[in-house]
Parts: structure tokens; sequence; C-alpha cells
């Protein structure tokens, strides 16, 4: 028998997050009492005036074909919002709404970057950035993000990395497992690295309004002579607890969002109308429930980190986005993922190993705070005394 699949599905990875809630549900299911900390999901339930917004539309119409870029005003309110949010000068003809995040990562790296073409990405970061660029027949080229800097690549070493085979850059800022923020420093200055290199930067900002500072992140797409070279990834399912609407866009030079489009009309289509209606309600309503849900998550996020701490032989640092933790755990000489496993078995508590976000993730977990006090402070517990036990 021939074999059933492409060569190329050898090459597409996967994101662990989903199996380990796989194997968390089936511990359930016989009975164990788990804690997720292991899934990248707001707790909260989808604002009303969102929920009203998409009933409203499915009432009036919305259930229809759009254009496969998106509907023209909900275009529009995404571009007034990038102007007035990210300082970006952008129109609609540079928005495509796709159904989630996902979609804009996978279409940009498919539709720019060539057979041994060196794409750069964070690492540890996002499983995904790796496995769409092995999966097109790119080079992935990690840049490493260290604990001693605060989970942000370092510029220098960034430099040394680029190469004249060198198409895409991939930043994350907040990120994601780490929750590190690049600095506006960090950030310009990678902008005079690839400024005039013919360099696509990816910047995922899906993070960028879960921040505990007081500034707010710059987007590199804002800074002279990038928004050319600059693909901005964001959508819905963060800030405004949306994941199972799939409602996500990106920001691009206009010949590219046609490109993209392209790829919508060769897969889905259009993202669904009602959603879009939802998404624009999002951006124009209220946001006092964005801010309740940021403040709860800073307050939870303190509890997770000051927990960790304080648990011999872990050490943790304080993240300033996002809503996860990544806490060192090398002294107790046992590989991430066995760490990992040892606590969702043993402790009922799940997270991730560190090396689901690449080989620089060894001897780290992750642990989403996305969820009660009482549940993190149960989950404090069980890891302290579960770890106990290695000692």
């Amino acid at each position: 028998m021939k074999p059933l699949f492409a060569e190329r599905m050898s090459l597409l990875g996967t994101e662990t997050a989903f199996e380990v809630l796989a194997k968390a549900k089936a511990l359930e299911a016989q009975g164990k009492d788990i804690v997720h900390l292991e899934i990248g999901e707001p707790d909260f339930d989808t604002p009303k005036n969102i929920i009203d917004a998409a009933c409203f539309a499915l009432t009036n119409g919305y259930t229809h074909y759009t254009p496969a870029p998106g509907i023209p005003e909900v275009r529009e309110t995404i571009a007034e919002y990038i102007r007035s949010h990210k300082h970006v000068d952008t129109s609609l003809e540079n928005i495509v709404i796709v159904p989630g995040g996902k979609p804009i990562m996978f279409f940009s790296i498919l539709a720019t970057v060539n057979p041994g073409d060196e794409v750069i990405y964070p690492n540890p970061g996002f499983p995904i950035y790796e496995s769409v660029i092995r999966f097109v027949g790119g080079k992935p080229v990690p840049i490493p993000l260290r604990e001693e800097n605060q989970f942000r690549l370092d510029v220098n070493e960034l430099a040394q990395l680029i190469t004249p085979r060198t198409k895409m850059l991939i930043i994350n800022s907040p990120g994601n497992p780490t929750g590190g923020v690049l600095t506006n420093e960090d950030v310009k200055a990678i902008a005079d690295l690839v400024r005039g290199q013919e360099i696509l930067v990816l910047s995922d900002e899906i993070y960028d309004r879960i921040v505990y500072g007081n500034t707010q992140p710059l987007s590199i797409a804002s800074l002279p002579g990038m928004l050319d070279w600059t693909i901005i990834l964001d959508g819905f399912s963060k800030t405004y607890a949306m994941t199972g609407w799939r409602l996500g866009y990106g920001v691009m030079p206009a010949e590219i969002a046609d490109r993209i489009s392209q790829l919508m009309v060769n897969s889905n289509s259009c993202t669904s109308a009602f959603t879009q209606m939802a998404g624009k309600e999002a951006l124009t309503g209220p946001q006092t429930d964005v801010d309740r849900m940021v403040a709860e998550f800073k307050q939870r996020r303190d509890l997770m980190v000051n927990g960790l701490n304080s648990i011999p032989g872990v050490s943790c640092l304080l993240p300033e986005g996002s809503f996860y933790v990544f806490p060192n755990f090398k002294s107790f000489n046992r590989n991430s993922k066995e760490i990992a496993d040892y606590l969702l078995n043993d402790a009922g508590v799940a997270c991730l190993g560190g090396t689901s976000f690449g080989s620089y993730g060894e001897g780290y977990l992750r642990f989403s705070y996305a969820n009660s006090v009482e549940n993190i402070q149960k989950a404090l517990e069980r890891i302290e005394t579960a770890l106990g036990k290695l000692k």
C-alpha cells in the first residue's frame, strides 16, 4: 500500500497545550481532580455587549458570505483602532480578517517564505512558528530568549543570526510562554538593525493589551520605514475572552494583503459575518471588562510568582505581560517534560514543559494563570508538596 499522507505532513508540528489538555481531561474522567494551568485561554466570559452584538447581527442578516478580507466597515474599524492604539498609519486595504490569529501566522509564512529561506523566530516561543517554517521548506533559525535578559531577545545576538538568506524575523511581545516584554529601546534597535535589509517582520502582538506596566508596548510598524516591511498579527481571543469565536486579523502592506486574501479564498472563503460584527463592537464598545480582566490577571500573576518563589528549588521572574509565568526548575535535575508529567500525574496540576516551546525552554515550565485565585492557591500547595518528594 502506498503511503497515505504527503511527505510534507511529517514536517508539521503541533501545540502541546492541547495534548496536555486531553491527558488532563482523561484523568478527570477517571475521577482525578485537576487544576488546569496548561491552556492559554482566559477563564472569563466574553463581555455581554459583544455577545449581544453577535445576536443582533445573526437576526439582521449577517449570515452570508463576506468579502475574503472581511467586511469593509469592520476592516475600517480595525484600521481606526490600529491608528489610535498602535499609532500605525494604516487603512482598510491593509487589513485582512481571518478565523483566529493563527491563519495570519500560517498565511504570512506560506505567502512569503521560499524553500531554503531563513526565518528567525523566538525560542522559547509559540511552537507554531517553527512548525509552519518547516512545513513550507524554510530554515528555522532560533533567537534565544534567556532568563538573564528577562526573556527579551538580545539585539547583538540577533545581528549575528542575519544572513543574506534571512527572509523574515518573528517577534512576539508580550511573549508566550515567558510573559517577557520588549522595551521600546529593544524595538527601536531591532528596527534599526533590519531596516533597509529587505527582511519582513512578523510582529505577533496578540497580548499587547495584557500588560502590567504603565507603558503601552511599542509596535515596530509605527517606526520610520517599517510599515512597508511589517505584518502585525492581532485578534480578539485574549483581550476580549473570545477564544471560541475564532476571530483575528493582520495588518500588512496592501500587496501582501492581496496574497493573504487569495489564500483565504482558497481555504476558508471568509470569516463568519456575525463574528466580525461582534469584533467591531469589541473595539468600539466599553472597555471596562478588559480593564477588569487585566487587573484580575495582575493579582493572579503576583500570587503565582510569589507562591512559586517560596517553593524551595524554584525561581520565577515577574512577567510584564500576557498571562503566563515561566519558572526555573533546573535545580531538580530532571528534564522539563518529566517534571510536567510528574506534576500532572502526582499533583493533579496540568502545565507544560518548557521544551514544548523550543530547546531553549529546557529547565522551565509554563503555567497559565488564567484560572481562579482559589485554584492557583490549590495548585501552588500541590506543587510544593509534590516537589518536596523529589528532594
